[in-house]
C-alpha cells in the first residue's frame, strides 16, 4: 500500500470505535478526510451520531458527506474525538496544529475522556520536537509575543500562506517554534501559556487515550494505549 492507502486504512480502523448515539469531535487534516469519508458512509447506513467539527474545512466536509452536526451550546461533553497528529512520542503526547486548527483541536479534545488519534508511522518519535511547533498568538503585538517566546530557547516565524499571513479560523496568527528536541513539553507547554498575547500552544499534554498507527513494513494497523 502506498502512504494514502495507509492513511485510508488507519483512518478508517478509528472509524469502527464509534457506536450509535455517540456525540463525537470531528477532526482536521489529511488523513481525517478519509475518517470524515468512512463515518459518512456509516450515517447513510443507518449510524446516528452527531459531531463537532475542529474547523470550518472539517463543517465543510462533514457536511457534504452528510455527517449531522452540533456545537458546544448543546453539548458538555464528547463520548469521543478523533484526530491525527504532526508528532506523537513514546508516552502519546503531541504536536499539533500543522493544519492551523490547533486551537480548536484542543478545545474539542478536551470535552471527551477518549481522545484517539491516528497517524502513520512517520509522525510516531522518541522525542518531540523535529516538527516546528505552531503556537497560536492574538496578531496584536505578536512581534513583541514572538522575542517572549523566543527567550525560552527557539526560533519562531510567522506563518504565511500563498505569500500572506496565515490566519486561523479564530482570526489569530500562528508562530512555527524551532526548539529542537523537547524533553519537558508539559513545562514548555506551562512556560508559553504564561507568555501574554499566546492563545494556545500544539503541545497536547496527557489527552491521547489511543493512538493508531498505520505501518508500511507490515502494511498494517497497530494501536497503543495509554
Amino acid at each position: 500500500m502506498n502512504q494514502d492507502e495507509l492513511k485510508r486504512e488507519v483512518a478508517y480502523e478509528a472509524v469502527n470505535d464509534i457506536q450509535d448515539g455517540m456525540t463525537i469531535g470531528i477532526g482536521t487534516g489529511s488523513t481525517m478526510r478519509y475518517a470524515i469519508e468512512k463515518l459518512g458512509e456509516r450515517v447513510k447506513n443507518g449510524l446516528q451520531i452527531k459531531g463537532i467539527p475542529t474547523s470550518e474545512d472539517t463543517a465543510e466536509l462533514a457536511r457534504i458527506h452528510q455527517i449531522p452536526l452540533t456545537d458546544f451550546s448543546e453539548v458538555s461533553h464528547l463520548d469521543l474525538v478523533i484526530d491525527g497528529a504532526d508528532e506523537v512520542d513514546e508516552n502519546l503526547q503531541l504536536i499539533k496544529g500543522g493544519g492551523g486548527a490547533l486551537l480548536r483541536e484542543k478545545i474539542v479534545a478536551n470535552a471527551t475522556d477518549n481522545f484517539i488519534v491516528i497517524i502513520d508511522e512517520t509522525k510516531y518519535v522518541k522525542t518531540l520536537g523535529k516538527f516546528k511547533l505552531p503556537v497560536e498568538v492574538v496578531p496584536f503585538g505578536w512581534e513583541i509575543t514572538a522575542r517572549a517566546i523566543e527567550s525560552l530557547g527557539c526560533q519562531a516565524t510567522l506563518r504565511t500562506k500563498d505569500s500572506n499571513v496565515y490566519i486561523t479560523d479564530n482570526d489569530h496568527y500562528i508562530l512555527d517554534c524551532e526548539f529542537g528536541e523537547i524533553h519537558h513539553p508539559e513545562q514548555l507547554n506551562q512556560d508559553l501559556i504564561s507568555i501574554i498575547g499566546v492563545v494556545e500552544t500544539g503541545l497536547f499534554i496527557n489527552m491521547a487515550k489511543k493512538v493508531f498507527m498505520s505501518r508500511s513494513e507490515t502494511q498494517s494497523v497497530i494501536k497503543i494505549e495509554n
